[in-house]
């Protein structure tokens, strides 16, 4: 297949379509042999996706034998490796590391922190799979010269002592890296030995990695071997390519810089790389533009020497788009819109990003028009359905159970995913209220039954009982070992699934992500011996860690056209349109990530891989796309409000292209932003709206045998004040909801306050000499207990007791010398009988005095109302009073009221009277009346905010009146309503 030459590397320019390249120069070089001379070459590939590719190609026909497409990783395969041990499973390793580090961690509490644990396992984890990959041995970075760095050097031998350690016992299986490069040196080896007498081509890496390089140089050395370079620059002059490697720093982050280590070692000038194949590239032209621009920093000053050379650039700039949008979203929605254009042109486009929040908005965004697109990444295992589910169940043994996490359990559609799901949703949706009516922060068993009792659904009581011994009581938060964790976990989480006295584990282990969630327990299980004890919130952590290994891809619903790839996947990858989103700083490159053990001069020292690396490859990624037939270059101006940087391929290619004005840089430039504008115009005129003219302030005016026919005296400021959240409640019998996890607000303080002195008072009537301030405390102690699950909250309130309970026990013996207490949370209710409406009371407690006449106090834990407000707003005492005096509460019956006072428990203590004698019960009543008449008139609308106490108050049903689109200083609109 070969000249006897050797050694033979080959390349293809950026922008061809590899896979097909590779394909074409196979069968130009084996046209005319016979047809299993095909079948004798053994191709080796880097990537699943580049083999998956390389099959498709062939598979499109015409019919015929096909080479042996291999993976780099499966080399360790074959009969005559067998001897070499698989390598450990890295979930074991990290177990083990795990271990090892909460020891050092234990015995040196100052050298890391313990919530770092996970990560340093991970991180140590990955540096020894690199020394494994790169030769380098434990005693080479354990004796580097570091004496300028001792302080965090010091810290950082102690982990790496843990790796020398562990790498060096006899009994631990190679990582995946160490095993990598002995199954290639000792393929290597055996070819040396006898080498095949087949062809063996390795096609698409770059040979960043030291075990890769290594096979590459062994193959391209042998009699039938070469060597196949993605995206090589044919048009680099020899004298940058020779500056690659010279002076103190190598330029590493060059896109082509990857390839001079690997001619180096081979004995190869750049001129001795050969074309594997005469497929033109797309755009020659825009490749000489970006080689140019790409050129490293010391030689940008050859921009103006071989800018020239270069010609007219409008030729090299066709085909290419500059999207620079104000933001993410609508970088996002221009993207989409063109996406969607090729789809119904039944063009094969893809995106190429590494930022995985750009692609979630244009999957977002495509989907409106029922667009799948097929995202190479996949969906993060933790975010499917089962990976969530897991995760909630996990949640569970962390803590007590609250009213949050029990709803978001059983809303969870693998929850009860067997028979009868519509009954549990029916039950979910009705505990659901319940919770949040009575404000249960902590659903328990007897919570549970005493909801399902209350209630006459069939079924329900069952339903109750399974949630209470499946759910309730799971949390075991201390250490345990980890094997019981695990088996405790997936036994609760199969019983959710399955659902009420139903085997199986419902939907939970169903399609590809059940599958993979239950490998990854299968694993964990399997593996779970080798960790010690764990406590509930670290293994909820490691769950995580371990899904989020994992991705779910669902390629059967995706679009055959429509792709997204991360830089990896598109290297290896053709396709009409490229789309390189998110060309910014930070995005794309990718910052290098910090190591938390060795700096870039250390790493240069012991032979590992450099930081800038990963920017090198990034590049090459990026010349490799942006010479593709028709391309879009996109970016967002600013990021969540912040200014972003272009990236600086982008940022490079911009500036050459306006610093070269003779030749049409800047109108091409210029044209290529203006087919950008032209896209993000189309995309913001999909979610143009009408214009709609705001809503006006209602006033609805409802029939009148439709008006509310009994309120409560509290209603009735509410009826004068905002008399549309009257309407929005006893009209349309709108409730706001209560928040789920309710917190210890002023409504739940009040209640307490009220439980608090009812009891205090009530259990003392009889016994004076018990009403002193350490038995006021007594009495609020326990009713905290009992009301108040948050032990913080309970010591708050209690101080706050503390310091109004002497003034409250000094003027409770004034209010025992008037009158002796005789009604606690007495219900009342009086009539106006020819209007047919009903006014109801609750008074928090009515003293009787010696003469009959009644006194009444109200509790306020905020600061009461002043006269002038009950006699105009706040009429809570005085119609209280003038029901009492027409007999409202049964069981005292009518009687004169002496009195009437708000008791003030807040800040400034206080008691503030009922103008009782500028608003007589009597006078109180006629008004009661003629207001009530006033909204039984049809005529009369419900106007919202109609007397508001300031601009600032919030109404419950603002929402629904659209308050924001008009002020109070607007007008209501009537409406009369049928």
């Amino acid at each position: 297949m070969f000249a006897p030459e050797d050694p033979r590397l080959f390349g293809l320019p950026p922008g061809v379509d590899f896979p097909a390249a590779l394909v074409a120069g196979l069968e130009a070089r084996l046209a005319g042999a016979s047809p299993e001379a095909m079948a004798r070459v053994e191709v080796i590939v880097n990537t699943r996706r580049m083999a998956r590719r390389l099959r498709e190609i062939f598979d499109a026909g015409p019919a015929r034998l096909l080479p042996r497409i291999r993976l780099v990783t499966d080399l360790g395969e074959v009969a005559d490796l067998a001897h070499v041990p698989p390598a450990a499973p890295p979930l074991r390793r990290r177990l083990e590391l795990v271990q090892l580090i909460a020891a050092l961690i234990e015995r040196e509490p100052g050298v890391a922190p313990r919530d770092a644990l996970y990560d340093l396992a991970d991180s140590l984890a990955d540096l020894m799979d690199e020394m494994g990959a790169e030769g380098v041995a434990p005693a080479t970075v354990m004796g580097l010269d570091v004496s300028d760095q001792s302080g965090h050097w010091q810290r950082a031998l102690r982990f790496l002592k843990i790796a020398e350690t562990y790498i060096g016992q006899a009994d631990v299986p190679p990582d995946a890296g160490s095993r990598q490069r002995d199954v290639i040196a000792r393929t290597v080896s055996r070819w040396q030995a006898a080498p095949p007498d087949h062809p063996v081509i390795v096609a698409g890496s770059t040979g960043s990695r030291g075990a890769t390089a290594m096979l590459m140089q062994a193959v391209a050395r042998l009699p039938q071997g070469a060597v196949v370079l993605p995206g090589f620059d044919f048009t680099l002059p020899d004298a940058v390519w020779a500056g690659m490697d010279e002076g103190p720093r190598p330029e590493e982050d060059h896109p082509q810089y990857r390839f001079r280590p690997l001619m180096t070692a081979l004995g190869l000038a750049p001129g001795d790389v050969a074309r594997w194949h005469d497929m033109p590239e797309p755009n020659a032209a825009r490749n000489r533009l970006v080689s140019l621009a790409l050129r490293p920093a010391p030689v940008t000053d050859q921009w103006l020497s071989d800018g020239p050379g270069l010609g007219e650039l409008s030729p090299a700039a066709e085909g290419v788009t500059l999207l620079e949008a104000p933001g993410q979203r609508e970088e996002a929605a221009a993207i989409a819109l063109r996406l969607r254009q090729a789809a119904e042109n039944g063009q094969r486009a893809a995106l190429i990003t590494p930022d995985r929040t750009l692609t979630r908005q244009v999957s977002a965004a495509l989907a409106r028009w029922g667009i799948m697109p097929d995202d190479s990444a996949g969906q993060p295992l933790p975010l499917s359905p089962p990976g969530r589910f897991l995760r909630l169940v996990a949640g569970l043994f962390e803590g007590r159970l609250t009213a949050g996490a029990l709803l978001a359990l059983l809303k969870h559609p693998l929850t009860h995913s067997g028979a009868d799901r519509n009954r549990h949703l029916l039950f979910t949706r009705e505990l659901e209220l319940y919770l949040r009516r009575e404000g249960v922060p902590y659903p328990e068993p007897r919570r549970l039954s005493a909801f399902a009792e209350a209630r006459s659904l069939d079924g329900l009581t069952g339903w109750a009982a399974w949630l209470a011994d499946t759910a309730c009581g799971r949390d075991a938060p201390g250490p345990r070992p980890l094997s019981e964790r695990v088996r405790a976990h997936l036994h609760l989480a199969e019983a959710l699934a399955a659902g009420p006295d139903r085997p199986g584990a419902g939907g939970l282990w169903d399609r590809d992500a059940g599958r993979k969630a239950r490998a990854v327990m299968d694993e964990l299980a399997a593996e779970a011996d080798r960790a010690g004890h764990i406590d509930a919130h670290d293994y909820s952590r490691l769950l995580s860690s371990v899904l989020g290994r994992e991705e779910v891809h669902d390629a059967e619903e995706a679009h055959p056209h429509i792709r997204i790839w991360g830089t990896l996947e598109a290297r290896v990858q053709g396709a009409e349109l490229l789309i390189l989103g998110s060309l910014n700083e930070g995005a794309w490159p990718e910052p290098v990530a910090p190591d938390p053990w060795l700096n870039r001069t250390m790493r240069q020292r012991a032979g590992l891989l450099s930081p800038e690396r990963g920017i090198g490859l990034a590049a090459h990624d990026f010349q490799q796309a942006v010479g593709a037939q028709e391309v879009w270059l996109t970016r967002s101006v600013k990021d969540e409000g912040a200014q972003t940087v272009p990236s600086r391929w982008l940022n490079r290619l911009t500036n050459l292209m306006n610093g070269l004005p003779r030749q049409g840089g800047d109108a091409a430039l210029a044209a290529m932003r203006a087919r950008g504008e032209h896209w993000l115009a189309l995309a913001a005129r999909l979610d143009e709206a009408p214009p709609a003219a705001p809503a006006h302030r209602p006033s609805p005016r409802p029939p009148a045998d439709a008006r509310p026919a009994r309120l409560s005296v509290t209603e009735i400021q509410k009826l004068i004040r905002d008399p549309y959240a009257i309407y929005a409640r006893h009209v349309l019998r709108l409730r706001p909801l209560d928040p789920l996890d309710r917190p210890p607000d002023a409504l739940l303080r009040g209640i307490v306050a009220h439980s608090v002195l009812e009891r205090f008072v009530r259990d003392r009537v009889d016994a004076p000499e018990r009403t002193t301030e350490a038995e006021l405390l007594s009495v609020a102690r326990e009713v905290l207990r009992d009301a108040v699950p948050w032990a913080s909250t309970r010591t708050f309130w209690l101080a706050r007791l503390a310091r109004v309970a002497p003034w409250f026990v000094g003027t409770e013996a004034t209010r025992r010398a008037r009158a002796r207490a005789v009604a606690f949370e007495a219900r009342g209710a009086a009539e106006i009988t020819d209007l047919g409406f009903t006014l109801s009371s609750r008074a928090d407690r009515i003293d009787r005095g010696e003469d009959g006449a009644l006194w009444l106090y109200d509790y306020k834990t905020g600061t009461p109302p002043s006269a002038k407000e009950q006699a105009a707003f706040d009429k809570q005492l005085l119609l209280t009073a003038a029901m009492a005096e027409r007999g409202a509460f049964e069981a005292l019956g009518p009687a004169p009221v002496a009195g009437a006072a708000f008791v003030g428990l807040g800040a400034k203590p206080e008691e503030v009277a009922a103008p009782l004698d500028a608003e007589p019960p009597a006078e109180v009543w006629a008004h009661l009346r003629d207001l009530v008449a006033l909204f039984q008139d049809p005529g009369k609308g419900f106007t919202s905010r109609h007397a508001v106490k300031s601009e600032r108050m919030d109404g419950e049903y603002d929402h629904l009146a659209r308050f924001g689109e008009w002020d109070d200083a607007d007008d209501p609109l009537p409406e009369d309503l049928a």
